[in-house]
């Protein structure tokens, strides 16, 4: 069939039927539909009208009736051609569909409603200006100074502006809007409207000069510009010690990539470092930056993506999401903290950021800067092989010495009779902070009071009605809460099987705080975890407290750990490191040095020297006594050798197929039969691992079972393409009907 056609991914296509639809480019249509604009079409049997995306244009079809297209939604492309590619890249390599790829590239107010209306609309105020010479419009209000003053008022302020928001001009005069209507009537005076832009605030005031680099910084940006300016595409690893000044050595490269005439992206893992980096960036690039992250409203997040799009923004700031920044001549991503998970999205599309920006680089021809005090092991390991450049900044900005570690044994404090979860020793070291008026940082990544409460006669625990997990109890309001999926009840004053006395174990931020209040009453201690960030609604109003009221004592979870520069804290504590070191995950010990070592860094970054206690119930462990050494090469190398011996990442990539349902038993059958299917069309193949079904660490989450099976193996093309047609045949085999099964690559839980 000929004709004009358009190939548009359709929303409503699942992953199983997930291809380019081929469709009619009425003639009336012709000029506006191009790819990467939206689209309304006719979709399935009914025809319901569904939304798509045009990824071509073409002049044939091989199919005989082709529906036509209904309507087209955007003036413009909102995706480009690169980005139209990178969709179709994250459907092979993410098992999701097209059409869910390039929505997480767009703003949600950018998107329609049910009513078919976008939810944010442009921005506009209204301009009031002359519309008579100046000079003529002078004489007018000299003319009407004694009858009406307020006209003249107006006019004569206008005679100094070509425009002026009508708002601004009306409260500067003190005059009134029924004045100025009088003179657009008169046709002296007429009214336009100006997009203006949403923004989060930024820092407004005079730019600053660029940080001073010593002589270890100099030559990491010395190496890393030259890669920068080569003109090609390339990736490396700036591994430097928690304040070593990496941010410096960012500032320098983004200098040089908006001097070369192109823009960069930073990631940072965290939306409460966001506002610390804007203020840093913002004071040397003023109003060349531009921030996306999830805590902006969503006019806010929908206007910023309008600024970068139009090339008024040319530094992107954000968290996981930017990483899709529509920027024009992209020259330089930087991924702060790059070992981080907040990095993986666990949601549809399941991608990694540290792929999409490797794609993007690649495809722009630009470097990638992959930053941190802990790399990934993937990441450090090709540093190693000369997949990616490596840059080291082994000491600290400041030439102060790293933090000086003391392990305290808690089975010691027990014998003791200490059963707090305070040590005798962390605290005598707080309380000689609190005397010479320094700041300390105690870190326990469980929020909550306390995690499990039990009978101590009956043994009975509270339980989620809906999760496989034991209830949290929250002493702030008196409630039991379920962490997965927000179920809540009120606890009961004694066990209500046997009427027994009721057993408060493992404690959260919310008892540390309690137990501190006693230790040390009348010092305020700050706490940080998302129970006390939502009432106040920023992370940054929390910080700031405490950075200018000196609090003795902030009490946090994982958002406390990294990227944070208090000159006065000279102590951090690590309540219970063994929390993350049993979580049955082959990066649990990972993630346990990475924590510790983040956190610990946190201390001493100042003129003063700092210290750190990490309390554990296993002091021997080889993990933990390198954390407390700062010994990151130590780590590596024993972390990459059973990395080998085991044959997980980076020596095969890990892929998961995962099914969840309400019917456990339908569920795991399911997963029975992926098994089965990997073992027949893996037979053969000595590269391959195939494990499962097993359940996840928490199997049950909302009234839905998890089970999953494990494929170790190289990730080439028939190995995906294996993995799509399972997926593709458990959605569509009826023996599954209610069993939801999607793939991810490389999981994080």
């Amino acid at each position: 069939m000929t004709g004009r056609f358009a190939k548009i991914a359709v929303s409503a296509a699942t992953y199983w039927i997930d291809r380019p639809y081929d469709y009619l480019i009425p003639e009336e249509l012709c000029e506006s539909v191009q790819p990467g604009v939206r689209v309304f079409v006719p979709f399935g049997k009914g025809n319901r009208r569904s939304e798509g995306i045009v990824l071509a244009v073409t002049e044939h079809s091989d199919y005989e009736k082709v529906k036509p297209i209904i309507a087209v939604t955007d003036d413009s492309p909102v995706l480009s051609a690169d980005m139209i590619k990178l969709a179709l890249f994250m459907r092979d390599r993410f098992f999701c569909t097209v059409y869910s790829a390039a929505r997480a590239m767009l703003p949600a107010g950018l998107w329609f409603d049910d009513d078919g209306k976008r939810r944010v609309q442009d921005k506009t105020v209204e301009m009031s200006r002359l519309c008579v010479p100046a000079a003529d419009a002078a004489a007018a209000a000299e003319a009407k100074r004694r009858r009406s003053p307020q006209q003249a008022a107006l006019l004569e302020m206008l005679c100094s502006f070509e425009a002026l928001p009508s708002s601004d001009l009306l409260r500067h005069t003190g005059a009134k809007r029924p004045a100025l209507k009088v003179l657009e009537k008169a046709g002296l005076v007429e009214f336009t409207h100006r997009e203006v832009f949403r923004r989060p605030e930024v820092y407004v005031g005079e730019l600053e000069p660029l940080p001073v680099l010593n002589a270890e910084q100099q030559q990491a940006f010395d190496g890393l510009s030259a890669l920068e300016t080569s003109g090609a595409a390339h990736a490396a690893l700036l591994h430097g010690v928690t304040g070593s000044g990496k941010t410096s050595v960012y500032i320098h490269l983004i200098r040089r990539c908006l001097d070369m005439g192109r823009a960069a992206i930073l990631l940072v893992p965290e939306i409460a470092l966001t506002p610390q980096m804007l203020r840093t960036f913002s004071s040397h690039f003023g109003d060349e930056i531009a921030v996306l992250h999830s805590s902006l409203s969503t006019g806010e997040r929908y206007d910023e993506w309008k600024r970068i799009k139009q090339g008024k923004a040319h530094v992107v700031i954000g968290t996981r999401s930017a990483i899709f920044a529509p920027v024009d001549r992209l020259g330089l991503i930087i991924i702060d903290e790059e070992q981080e998970e907040t990095y993986k999205s666990e949601n549809d599309p399941r991608y990694n950021a540290r792929d999409i920006a490797k794609f993007r680089c690649a495809k722009a021809e630009c470097l990638l800067v992959l930053g941190s005090a802990t790399p990934d092991i993937v990441t450090r390991y090709n540093a190693e092989i000369g997949r990616y450049s490596y840059f080291r900044l082994a000491s600290r900005y400041n030439a102060m010495c790293l933090p000086e570690v003391q392990i305290v044994d808690m089975k010691r404090e027990l014998r003791h009779g200490n059963g707090g979860n305070i040590s005798s020793y962390l605290r005598d070291e707080l309380t000689e902070n609190i005397s010479r008026g320094e700041q300390s940082i105690l870190f326990l990544n469980r929020r909550g009071t306390n995690k499990l409460i039990s009978c101590v006669e009956c043994g009975y625990t509270y339980k989620c009605p809906r999760c496989s997990v034991s209830l949290t109890y929250h002493s702030a309001n008196k409630r039991l809460m379920c962490h997965y999926c927000g179920y809540s009840q009120w606890l009961d004053e004694s066990c209500p099987d046997c009427g027994g006395q009721l057993s408060f174990v493992g404690a959260g931020t919310q008892a540390v705080v309690e137990e501190l209040a006693e230790l040390f009453p009348g010092v305020e201690v700050m706490r940080m975890d998302t129970d006390s960030v939502a009432p106040v609604g920023s992370h940054e109003q929390l910080f700031k407290r405490f950075r200018e009221e000196n609090i003795p004592i902030l009490v946090g979870t994982q958002m406390v750990t990294k990227g944070l520069n208090f000159e006065n804290v000279t102590l951090v504590g690590v309540i219970s490191a063994d929390q993350s070191l049993y979580a049955g995950d082959y990066r649990a010990g990972e993630r346990t040095f990475s924590l510790i070592t983040q956190v610990v860094g946190r201390s001493g970054r100042g003129s003063k020297p700092g210290r750190a206690v990490i309390q554990t119930f296993t002091p021997d462990n080889e993990t933990i006594v390198q954390a407390a050494r700062q010994d990151y090469d130590e780590f590596y190398r024993t972390e990459v050798e059973l990395r080998r011996l085991h044959d997980l990442p980076p020596f095969t990539t890990l892929f998961a197929v995962t099914a969840s349902g309400t019917d456990e038993a339908q569920v795991v059958a399911a997963c029975r039969y992926i098994r089965s299917f990997f073992d027949t069309v893996l037979r053969g193949r000595n590269d391959c691992i195939t494990l499962g079904p097993t359940p996840l660490a928490v199997v049950k989450v909302n009234n839905r079972f998890r089970y999953r099976v494990n494929l170790c193996c190289a990730s080439d093309k028939d190995i995906r393409a294996y993995i799509s047609r399972i997926v593709t045949e458990c959605s569509t085999d009826k023996r599954f009907k209610g069993v939801s099964v999607y793939a991810d690559n490389d999981p994080s839980d």
